[in-house]
């Protein structure tokens, strides 16, 4: 992606720690008829870092999603994204920048009529990629997700979590430095919600990509907060001690439009809070 006339310069020392974060969100208001659904709300997203979102239903989660995409903008407050002010971009810069940033549905938004294959290559189609280079980066994402034996099959013959598992393909197959994950387990009973978190940690430990992740679990969250993706055995493992730097994880909770902690999984432990703290419980 060519440089973008409102990107951060490198060599700006006042603003060194903006391209250092993949997402920074400043004093962010949006209201929907009058009605605020984020007041006020600041918050930073590391590079390699996954963010876990919590709050209730209404509270701003999947809002936040949108205006790191700039489907939406905000009525106040400046959204960083990847060194770029996304408020002040226009729809052809934002279009090029989207390239850089991948998203998993809840319902995974698959296309009924295209094949696995043609859902994951979707956006490698639109950029006209030579064919073989198109094959390869499918089988190559669909083998990091262990469906490569479903290339053939449409949505209708696969399972819920099977979609899911396709629509994490579909977003990392450009080799996107963001992810958003919205809900990704919603739906899902427990050992197929396991596999997703497990390929979510797998993305972060191996490629160390910056990720938000709006989620109604909280298990979904302290599993990934306290586990690792194991090379060896293909498998997620407790940190065991592991230094927390090393997991990457913090967590966000929304409440009435506003942000009310953020920090890590054993700050969350110890927040005093009486909502938050009956929220975790």
């Amino acid at each position: 992606m060519p440089p973008l006339d409102n990107a951060i310069s490198p060599f700006d020392e006042e603003n060194l720690d903006t391209v250092h974060k993949a997402i920074i969100f400043e004093n962010v208001s949006i209201c929907f008829e009058e009605a605020p659904v984020l007041d006020g709300v600041s918050f930073e997203l590391r590079r390699g870092e996954t963010k876990i979102i919590l709050g209730v239903a209404g509270s701003g989660k999947s809002t936040i999603l949108k205006l790191c995409l700039g489907l939406l903008k905000p009525d106040s407050g400046k959204i960083y994204v990847l060194g770029h002010d996304i408020t002040t971009m226009t729809e052809e810069e934002l279009f090029d920048l989207r390239s850089k940033v991948g998203i998993v549905f809840q319902e995974s938004a698959l296309f009924d009529s295209l094949n696995v294959r043609d859902n994951v290559a979707f956006r490698l189609l639109e950029e006209h990629l030579p064919e073989a280079e198109v094959e390869k980066r499918v089988r190559e994402s669909l083998s990091f997700v262990e469906l490569e034996a479903a290339i053939d099959k449409f949505p209708a013959e696969l399972s819920g979590g099977m979609r899911r598992r396709v629509g994490i393909a579909r977003a990392i197959i450009t080799q996107p430095e963001v992810l958003l994950y919205d809900s990704p387990t919603g739906g899902l009973d427990p050992i197929t919600s396991t596999t997703i978190i497990e390929l979510i940690m797998k993305q972060r430990d191996v490629f160390k990509t910056s990720a938000l992740m709006v989620t109604h679990r909280l298990q979904d969250g302290f599993t990934l907060a306290t586990h690792y993706f194991d090379p060896a055995t293909k498998h997620m493992k407790p940190s065991d001690g592991k230094p927390s730097q090393d997991i990457r994880t913090s967590f966000m909770i929304l409440r009435e439009s506003k942000a009310v902690f953020e920090g890590s999984a054993h700050e969350l432990g110890q927040v005093q809070d009486p909502y938050i703290k009956e929220y975790i419980s």
